[in-house]
């Protein structure tokens, strides 16, 4: 595994003993409906992991549950499947098992434990509960050390500077969004699109009277056609519209029209494209890189865990593809964690980090500060958030 230095120290040289390890389901609402182009979301309902050390030191996680939702699939394709592998439940078990699991282990390197939970939780169908318990692993080293996680992934920034998302909604609801984040300090505006082609011009249309100088993502969730993709970049020209960055314009699986897309977004209109839902792990990357299909991949956490993140963010720096950092709909725990993570690393040229501001509430003590737009992150140990739980913190 490639790491950053500090961090790649303390797996190899600092000893762990897990005292206790547990987790509950984390349910918060939404402001609103969130609706993408495969599906359509009313609340987060993921799963929370603390893990106490033998020193005393707490490390908090989160396992995302991102479903396909049950609104009518685009153009008639058949729905993809679970964004996660996992639902509610299934992590739930899954994340008690491995809590035993851990309760278990005898004194051993940090290193050696998060390779332990990555045999217990294997493959793409346990990334998200696999990430969870990995962010609290870590998280609760970094306390024993002392260290916050910007600074052991790398101390290049204590800052960074997300996005925002408007998911699909009529264009008078993007037009008030657009105003409220205008204000909001927020330049960059992420459009979820891909469900209808000429209500998602309508909705862009709005979206640039009420916020002239915003730049645009695009992402479609493999909402799109090949040519309906194609066509929505021609449509924007026309509009005088460049968006900064394309994000998933067609299915995960449709290579030739994923490359299609980036060959012409690129040639005709300087736009790059990024693959999300095709990008799922190291596979996936490599195949990516083989083809020359996308210019960006998107890092989520929850696809791959921690430990394959880096070696998947390392193999795209060194293929020369560019990296974008999301999450799934989050709260504070797991946003927190990627946070840190982009900001010591600091090789993320689009950041999209912004789900813990579309929920209506925030369960999260202590943690990054959000100053509009920007997340500074302090100098205490680990990623600095927690919960309330048993009523203790």
């Amino acid at each position: 595994m490639s790491a950053p230095s500090k961090f790649k120290t303390l797996t190899e040289n600092f000893t762990v003993r897990v005292l206790k390890a547990e987790n509950r389901e984390l349910n918060v609402p939404l402001l609103s409906p969130f609706t993408i182009a495969s599906s359509r979301l009313d609340s987060v309902n993921n799963v929370a992991i603390r893990i106490e050390l033998s020193d005393g030191c707490v490390g908090w996680g989160e396992a995302t549950i991102l479903p396909s939702g049950s609104i009518d699939p685009p153009n008639n394709i058949l729905p993809p499947p679970m964004v996660t592998a996992e639902d509610q439940i299934t992590a739930m078990v899954k994340a008690r098992e491995t809590c035993e699991f851990l309760r278990e282990l005898p004194d051993m390197k940090l290193g050696n434990v998060l390779q332990e939970i990555g045999r217990f939780l294997p493959g793409h169908q346990f990334a998200s509960v696999r990430a969870g318990m990995e962010m609290a692993m870590i998280d609760a080293a970094a306390k024993s050390v002392g260290m916050p996680l910007w600074k052991l992934f790398g101390g290049a920034s204590s800052t960074i500077t997300t996005d925002i998302t408007i998911p699909i909604v009529s264009p008078e609801e993007a037009s008030v969004l657009a105003s409220k984040y205008r204000k909001r300090g927020f330049e960059t505006l992420k459009l979820k699109v891909g469900k209808n082609l000429k209500a998602d011009v309508e909705v862009l249309q709005a979206i640039r009277a009420a916020h002239p100088t915003c730049s645009f993502i695009l992402d479609a969730n493999e909402g799109y056609q090949t040519e309906e993709a194609v066509r929505v970049l021609e449509t924007l020209h026309e509009m005088k519209v460049t968006p900064v960055l394309f994000e998933q314009p067609v299915h995960r699986d449709n290579w030739e029209g994923l490359s299609h897309v980036t060959r012409t977004a690129k040639k005709r209109f300087g736009v790059s494209v990024a693959a999300d839902e095709s990008c799922r792990g190291l596979t996936d990357l490599k195949k990516i890189i083989e083809g020359g299909f996308v210019d960006v991949v998107n890092i989520k956490l929850a696809k791959t865990g921690i430990l394959e993140a880096l070696e998947v963010i390392e193999l795209a720096k060194s293929s020369g593809i560019e990296l974008m950092i999301g999450g799934m709909v989050e709260t504070r725990l797991a946003m927190g964690f990627s946070g840190h993570l982009a900001a010591g690393l600091g090789c993320f040229r689009f950041i999209d980090l912004d789900t813990p501001l579309l929920l209506s509430d925030d369960p999260v003590q202590g943690g990054y500060k959000a100053w509009g737009a920007v997340y500074e992150f302090n100098d205490e140990g680990g990623h600095g958030g927690y919960l309330q739980w048993n009523d203790v913190a």
